[in-house]
């Protein structure tokens, strides 16, 4: 036996030893980005244990390797660690690429939770995964309304709009993992479809300082950025559960992600939420609740150099709007603004009634991108959305469960940019973009449609840049075209026709003579024009100077141009004008940072003058088969609006800390020399906090909210005649609410599971002392007061 294996080892040893390893793997790294050598960089070949460095060149040798197939590591310093399959056969040469800014073009990725900002001039605040969280249970508009100079226009407190230094609705942008938020945003009523709890973290830009999504911005830039994708093997998620007291409802959201080192990943996402009818301090808010459903996937390939993402989500909102704020004409307003409580008030309930939305909103999204070396990074786009909102109001007869609105608005969108970075002090970057939208009324309503249908064209192109001069100045310029071509299909009664005056101006675009209407196609052509250029210098460690100017053009949306009847869902007749033309902002920022150990303080200013501002007043009634309501038409002004907002934290010691968030904003109608409509008041957060690591993570917020009452709005208000008594009376829809200050306290804890899991428990309660209060820009503040004390229990797992 022994002999067998000495003949076994002979031959081994005569085969190793026939197996010449004489081949020699040699090689060069490179920047990625400019083509530098990199030196020092590490070559380790895993399945020999051999390793060596590059020289002054970049260049590495490493001799007396066999024939066969090795595991390579290539790192360095500050660069993205890369893994190689080489195959040796003889001299073997590779040419290899490392990311040498992978930290800087990607700092999430080394540092967790660091901001990632879409600019570096703008005023701009990022919302971290941890802020969202907190909002789990709530809306985007209610999210966001944290940040000084932010504020929302609400129906109720279920359908919030984000107000952004004044501005709302189509001045407001609304990006979505990379795709611009395409939903019927026109309506004041029209809250955004997003599911707040589908984003890793959102960025607030106030102005239009975000070029690469739009120049019609003037108000500013919501930004949602998804979750970040870690490459790495790895299945992960979170789970969070939120029970409260008012609406006596409940959300639950949560999601899991499977990720991979080689760049593949998939994640998925599902929220639900469930309230009955909600209730102020002294009454129940009668048909107040909401229905929600949403879910998004997200999967694709991601490495450096290149990959490709595929995205769907979808959501469903149906909200019940306040039984009480809905008037058959204009008596029923006068008598609910005189009424110290709502006309309707029954016990609670979870069902949503009339008048309700139901709102359905799909996305898809298809990307790719590919860097090259010494070049820059390419990316690919295209998006479809699909947006139907039905809008129900009080109805009797077969029609009563008939949508009085049915619009399904489908928007096409694709889009491509180059980047070039090269350079990482100089970077530019080139896009264009190109939209088609076709909006459908449908004409089964029974009701006269609001909104027409309509075929929009949209082609953007633009160019920005970013300057590093050196260690304390940093610039960017950009310059962006857009536009903007409508082709509509819409009826008008001929009695409107001429009382509006376009039998003068526009008689070429009827195509059709009816008994009673005019089938008109109005065709509307813009192009706009926006520019931005921004300075940020720091001064020193703790003192930064921020200079933004914009200018933006917006072209009018639908409902300013085309908008002819009885918008229930607002309760009032609402009228476009064809001769609307496009709006010109002029805005100017100035921002002061300072940020020591104990204190940091953040204040922001502007000015922003805006040519044919677009506004919606009311201006009188009207009179319907079904009784008069109350008229509000757009008209164009020039305006400008001046705000400043201040953000201070100081932390006292080791435990306690304050902080104070105040926001102040003026709006004048230049033109008539009065106040603008709905701009918010002065408002002031105050918060005293305190943490205790040692107390299983123990956080608490005790926080005082004061808004001031609006003392400066125009005199809208108008006489109306009441058939019932006969008499003309004077209709207030103007004269704003009292101040209020109102109190909320939460408390959260974090308790490890395990390694890799932990149970946060949080409870809240808003408006502690269930002070009654009416807020501005409520659309609802003329028949009920806003939501009474609200407790809410919130479980959040990670694993």
């Amino acid at each position: 036996m022994k002999y067998y294996a000495l003949i076994v080892s002979c031959l081994v040893f005569s085969i190793a030893y026939s197996q010449k390893c004489i081949s020699e793997f040699s090689g060069k790294v490179e920047d990625f980005h400019d083509g530098s050598a990199i030196v020092g960089a590490t070559i380790y070949i895993e399945t020999l244990d051999i390793y060596t460095t590059t020289d002054l060149n970049g260049n590495f040798t490493i001799k007396n390797l066999c024939d066969e197939k090795i595991m390579v590591t290539v790192s360095h310093v500050g660069c993205e660690t890369k893994r190689l399959d080489i195959t040796i056969q003889g001299n073997t040469f590779s040419k290899i690429n490392l990311e040498h800014h992978i930290e800087e073009l990607n700092e999430i990725t080394v540092q967790g939770h660091l901001d990632k900002k879409q600019t570096k001039t703008s005023q701009e605040t990022l919302l971290k995964t941890e802020d969202l969280e907190n909002y789990s249970a709530s809306s985007l508009g209610d999210a966001i309304k944290q940040i000084s100079g932010v504020s929302s226009l609400n129906t109720g407190n279920t359908i919030v709009k984000p107000v952004i230094n004044g501005l709302h609705s189509s001045r407001v942008l609304i990006v979505t993992n990379g795709v611009r938020l395409q939903d019927q945003e026109w309506g004041v009523e029209h809250a955004p479809n997003i599911d707040i709890n589908a984003s890793g973290s959102v960025s607030v830009i106030k102005g239009s300082g975000a070029l690469a999504f739009g120049g019609d911005a003037i108000g500013g830039v919501v930004v949602l950025n998804p979750n970040h994708i870690v490459l790495k093997d790895s299945l992960y998620g979170k789970t969070i559960v939120s029970g409260q007291t008012n609406g006596r409802g409940y959300s639950i959201n949560s999601s899991l992600s499977k990720t991979y080192t080689k760049g593949w990943y998939i994640n998925g996402q599902a929220s639900t939420k469930r309230y009955g009818d909600f209730k102020a301090p002294d009454y129940n808010l009668t048909n107040s609740g909401l229905k929600s459903l949403g879910f998004s996937m997200n999967t694709g390939f991601k490495t450096f150099e290149k990959g490709f993402n595929i995205y769907y989500s979808y959501l469903n909102n149906d909200i019940a709007i306040l039984e009480s704020s809905h008037i058959g004409n204009i008596e029923d307003l006068v008598n609910a603004i005189n009424s110290p409580q709502p006309l309707v008030i029954k016990d609670f309930s979870y069902d949503i009634g009339l008048p309700k939305q139901d709102v359905t909103h799909h996305l898809i999204k298809a990307g790719f991108y590919k860097r090259f070396k010494k070049f820059g990074k390419l990316e690919v786009q295209y998006d479809f959305q699909n947006n139907n909102r039905l809008e129900y109001d009080l109805r009797i007869g077969d029609d009563r469960f008939k949508p009085a609105i049915d619009l399904t608005l489908k928007t096409h969108s694709i889009k491509t940019s180059l980047k070039l970075d090269t350079n990482i002090g100089n970077t530019y970057e080139f896009g264009i973009s190109a939209n088609y939208q076709n909006n459908f009324a449908n004409p089964d309503t029974g009701i006269r449609r609001l909104i027409p249908d309509y075929d929009k064209y949209d082609i953007g192109v633009y160019a920005v840049s970013d300057f590093i001069l050196n260690d304390k100045t940093h610039l960017d310029f950009g310059i962006r075209y857009d536009f903007n071509q409508y082709d509509t299909k819409k009826f008008y009664l001929k009695s409107r026709w001429d009382e509006r005056g376009y039998d003068a101006d526009f008689s070429n675009i009827i195509i059709d003579d009816l008994p009673t209407q005019w089938l008109t196609n109005p065709k509307f052509e813009y192009h706009n024009f926006s520019a931005s250029a921004g300075i940020a210098y720091n001064l020193n460690d703790s003192n930064t100077l921020i200079a933004n100017y914009s200018l933006s053009n917006r072209a009018p949306n639908p409902s300013e141009l085309f908008s002819d009847g009885l918008h229930h869902s607002a309760a009032r007749i609402e009228l476009g004008d064809l001769r609307i033309t496009q709006e010109t902002s002029n805005r100017i920022s100035a921002t002061y940072k300072y940020q020591k150990k104990l204190l940091r303080i953040h204040l922001d200013a502007f000015y922003n003058y805006i040519n044919n501002y677009i506004v919606i007043e009311p201006t009188g009634t009207q009179q319907t088969i079904r009784g008069a309501f109350p008229v509000w038409e757009y008209k164009q002004t020039n305006a400008s609006l001046f705000g400043v907002d201040l953000d201070v934290s100081y932390q006292l010691n080791e435990h306690w800390g304050i902080s104070n968030k105040s926001s102040i904003i003026k709006g004048n109608d230049i033109s008539r020399d009065r106040p603008l409509i709905d701009i918010p008041a002065f408002k002031t957060v105050n918060t005293l906090n305190y943490t205790n690591k040692k107390w299983l993570d123990f956080n608490t917020e005790l926080q005082s909210v004061w808004v001031l009452r609006q003392n400066e709005f125009p005199n809208t208000n108008f006489e109306a005649f009441i058939p019932t008594t006969n008499n003309m009376v004077l209709v207030d829809i103007s004269t704003p609410p009292s101040a209020y200050n109102i109190f909320h306290l939460k408390s959260d804890i974090t308790l490890s599971m395990s390694q890799k899991t932990n149970l946060n428990i949080a409870l809240s309660i808003n408006n502690i002392l269930n002070t009654s209060y009416r807020e501005y820009l409520n659309r609802l503040r003329y028949f009920a007061d806003d939501l009474g004390r609200n407790i809410m229990l919130q479980l959040k797992l990670n694993y």
